[in-house]
């Protein structure tokens, strides 16, 4: 990872650090459209996640992901990203090893994911492995 990018944890969106996940949604394809009418829940993702890292370069927010999580044993990695002119850059690995390593320190032990196609060898990377005998599954409303 460049020594110019920085990560760390946050607790809440200010307004440029709101703007930049938007930006990120967006530069990712998973900004639908009726977000534009509130997308209030930026801030809210940002606060109520377990863990949230940023990777900022100077001010900017170029990469972001969070988990969710009990707080005791099960945690949930999403939304994994860096914008697209950053990638291959290692940022995306500091973001995940980041939030690990918080996970690791409440002693959280059951740390999954689902990765979009195409993302496997990434998280291979990093040590995730398909789960056997496991399902990943979506409520369709």
């Amino acid at each position: 990872m460049n020594s110019e990018i920085k990560i760390r944890i946050l607790k809440n969106a200010d307004k440029g650090i709101f703007q930049d996940i938007v930006s990120l949604y967006k530069d990712a394809g998973w900004w639908e459209k009726e977000y534009d009418s509130d997308p209030s829940f930026v801030k809210v993702i940002v606060k109520k996640s377990f863990c949230f890292a940023g990777a900022f370069d100077g001010k900017r927010l170029v990469g972001m992901g969070r988990a969710l999580s009990d707080g005791i044993s099960d945690a949930y990695i999403e939304d994994i990203v860096v914008l697209k002119k950053y990638r291959d850059r290692g940022i995306g690995s500091g973001i995940t090893n980041t939030i690990i390593e918080q996970l690791k320190k409440n002693n959280i032990d059951w740390i999954t994911l689902i990765g979009e196609p195409g993302t496997e060898k990434f998280y291979r990377r990093l040590n995730f492995r398909t789960m056997k005998n496991y399902l990943p599954m979506r409520l369709k409303i």
